[in-house]
C-alpha cells in the first residue's frame, strides 16, 4: 500500500471516528446512537468504491462540512479528561522529597 492510500485511509478513519463522536454527542440513549452509527457506517460503506480522485475529495470535503455544521454546541466530555469535571481531582500527593531551590 502506497503512502497515499495509507494516508487516505487514515483521514477517512478519523473522519468516521469523529462522526461517531458527534454523533455520541446528540444521542445519549443508546439505541437511538446505535441507530444512527449503522446509518453513519451505510454513509461510509455507500462512499467505499469510489475512485476517482476529485470525487472522492469531493465526498470528503461534504462530509467535513457536515461534521462542522453538526457540531454540538456543548459536547460531552468524559468526567476524568482534560476539561472534565473530575480531572486532577484528588490526585496523589507527590512521593519524593521536594527540591529546594535556595541550595
Amino acid at each position: 500500500m502506497s503512502e497515499a492510500q495509507i494516508a487516505h485511509r487514515r483521514l477517512v478513519q478519523s473522519l468516521y471516528r469523529r462522526s461517531l463522536k458527534t454523533a455520541q454527542d446528540w444521542y445519549i440513549d443508546s439505541n437511538l446512537f446505535r441507530r444512527k452509527a449503522v446509518e453513519l457506517r451505510m454513509q461510509f460503506e455507500a462512499n467505499k468504491n469510489i475512485r476517482q480522485p476529485r470525487q472522492i475529495a469531493q465526498v470528503i470535503q461534504d462530509a467535513e462540512r457536515q461534521l462542522t455544521e453538526l457540531r454540538h454546541p456543548d459536547p460531552y466530555i468524559y468526567p476524568t479528561a482534560p476539561g472534565g469535571s473530575k480531572f486532577e481531582r484528588n490526585l496523589h500527593p507527590p512521593t519524593a522529597e521536594p527540591i529546594d531551590a535556595h541550595h
